[in-house]
């Protein structure tokens, strides 16, 4: 039986996160814990490398500069093959 993928959005991550420092911090065990959050440790870990630390306004601001990010990247791929067109274009004209 397989669980159905959930998202969380980087504020969840870093509410989850410190659910779980409070919890481990009073005596639970890590699988315990994990088992409240409902995430497996994998998970967990990489979250708490990419997010520990952080407060949810970083997380957010974090995951808004993640998609400027792309969506620069898409524009400079886009140009960069516009240019490559027109250069084809030329040299086949002259």
């Amino acid at each position: 039986m397989s669980k159905k993928r959930k998202r969380h959005s980087p504020e969840q991550i870093v509410a989850k996160l410190r659910d779980a420092e409070v919890m481990l911090n009073s005596g639970k065990d890590l699988a315990a814990v994990l088992q409240t959050l409902e995430v497996c440790e994998a998970t967990y870990h990489r979250w708490r490398n990419q997010f520990g630390g952080m407060k949810s306004e970083e997380a957010k601001k974090l995951r808004e500069l993640d998609i400027e990010n792309a969506r620069l990247k898409r524009l400079l791929a886009e140009a960069e093959l516009d240019k490559a067109i027109l250069k084809e274009t030329l040299r086949g004209n002259g």
